[in-house]
């Protein structure tokens, strides 16, 4: 369907710590096939400061890792009012994706200006000449998606761009009645594309009803609601601001718990030949 303009939820961190008084049980699994990473993790003694970023901190979600997940890495940022950077990208071959959560930014790419607030998106290709700055009265947090571009003779690198979630149309998955969606970024058919990020959403009951079991690397990140996944061999309880990181071939399949709908943002690689050559 195609939405108009539509307002979502999306959870973003606050950070702070835990009081003293609080029980140590968590949610955090690592394993060989994916981690889990609960929003109770997400304080301020784990965050990390960028070269070149101002009044900036950043929860890495994500980075590539020898046998695991190899092709990305997810940051969730905040940006004081004021601060940002002038120098946001060192790599000249990553491309990169924003998805604002909370506050508002702007981005000037190659001297134009784009005021980014909740909900909106942007694709930043290799070698883009870009800087961000929080410019509102609240802290900006966004997730920063990079990713390593994979160049191939005859297939031109992808344009910048930016949009929103709500004015974009949302693919009903076959037999679902709608009850299991994507809202796609990316066309899945444009080859220039070597990774998607998309937003999912299940309607309460709804299900991912076989263990998807593929080569693509996945990050997860809640952005609204509940469910149960399924995540190798455990089934593990995941709210909003819940992060999931899968490395190719986890199996993977969902129940959505409800009351309301249960969205994530998601990160796959796509679109090229798989590797024949190790560290090459």
């Amino acid at each position: 369907m195609d939405a108009e303009k539509t307002a979502f939820p999306y959870h973003a961190p606050a950070g702070g710590l835990p009081s003293q008084s609080d029980l140590h049980t968590g949610r955090a699994v690592f394993t060989e096939a994916y981690a889990f990473i609960p929003k109770g993790v997400m304080r301020d003694i784990v965050t990390s400061y960028l070269p070149f970023w101002e009044k900036t901190r950043a929860w890495v979600l994500s980075r590539p890792m020898t046998g695991f997940s190899e092709t990305f890495s997810q940051y969730l940022m905040e940006v004081q009012p004021g601060g940002g950077s002038d120098r946001p990208e060192l790599d000249e071959g990553a491309e990169g994706v924003l998805f604002v959560v909370g506050g508002e930014i702007t981005v000037t790419l190659d001297g134009e200006a784009h005021a980014m607030t909740p909900g909106c998106y942007a694709f930043l290709p290799p070698s883009a000449k870009w800087t961000l700055r929080s410019t509102g009265t609240e802290p900006a947090r966004f997730h920063w998606i990079r990713k390593a571009y994979e160049f191939v003779d005859g297939l031109d690198v992808p344009e910048a761009f930016f949009c929103e979630e709500g004015t974009r149309t949302v693919h009903a998955m076959p037999d679902t009645e709608g009850r299991w969606a994507t809202t796609r970024f990316v066309e899945p058919d444009d080859l220039r594309h070597d990774m998607h990020v998309n937003i999912v959403s299940l309607d309460p009951g709804a299900v991912i009803s076989f263990e998807e079991t593929h080569v693509m690397e996945h990050g997860l990140f809640v952005l609204q609601g509940k469910a149960v996944y399924r995540l190798n061999r455990d089934w593990v309880e995941v709210e909003a601001g819940d992060f999931m990181w899968l490395r190719a071939f986890c199996p993977q399949a969902c129940y959505a718990g409800g009351p309301g709908k249960f969205r994530y943002l998601l990160y796959k690689d796509v679109n090229r030949h798989a590797k024949l050559r190790l560290g090459r």
